[in-house]
């Protein structure tokens, strides 16, 4: 009974994907079997690794549940967050994956969540034999291009609120899934300088 439940499950993250796939690209159904087979289901518990420093980043990732977060810890033991990765949303290393040399960031699940891996050869395999998902992959890649970009004219540019306010305006829904600290943390300021522009913005 509980291996059923365990396949019926898998079917469903993989559904999850295939839809995904579906929208986003004009893939023929027998592409899209090609696609599955290269996936690996993974599950993570809240607070569970995907990837720890030091380790070499070897898979694509996609979220088809939950929550995780990118970030790295200095001397101090103190966390930066680069990004977060929410249902659709792709996520991983790519230096690393593209280098093979180990990972400076560490990526783990605020939540409990699914993710479909793809090794990298394989992956690279897909990109070759299937145009329609290699014009996706490049697409997601020049988005991605686009966010980190306007990320850092966000942080070198804006004042505290005006990160906060742009932070709300691309990522309604995060501030209810994700704690305020860790908010803080991606935006480059302190846990009370975000509580008093919180205050603030709900007074105006």
């Amino acid at each position: 009974m509980k291996l059923q439940k365990h396949i019926v499950k898998q079917k469903t993250v993989i559904e999850v994907f295939k839809q995904y796939i579906r929208s986003k690209s004009k893939v023929t159904d027998e592409d899209l079997a090609q696609i599955v087979a290269a996936c690996q289901v993974k599950r993570l518990r809240k607070r569970q690794y995907l990837l720890q420093e030091g380790d070499v980043w070897k898979f694509n990732a996609f979220v088809t549940k939950g929550c995780v977060r990118t970030y790295t810890l200095d001397d101090k033991g103190n966390e930066h967050i680069i990004n977060f990765a929410v249902e659709n949303w792709w996520t991983g290393d790519r230096e690393s994956l593209a280098s093979g040399e180990p990972s400076i960031f560490n990526i783990d699940a605020l939540e409990d969540s699914e993710l479909i891996l793809i090794p990298k050869k394989n992956f690279d395999q897909l990109c070759e034999l299937i145009p329609a998902f290699n014009d996706l992959i490049n697409s997601v890649l020049q988005k991605s291009f686009i966010v980190a970009q306007n990320r850092i004219h966000t942080f070198i540019s804006l004042s505290a609120e005006e990160k906060y306010l742009k932070f709300l305006e691309k990522f309604p829904h995060l501030p209810m899934r994700v704690p305020q600290g860790m908010i803080a943390s991606y935006l480059g300021i302190t846990p009370e300088t975000l509580s008093r522009i919180r205050n603030q913005t709900a007074k105006k």
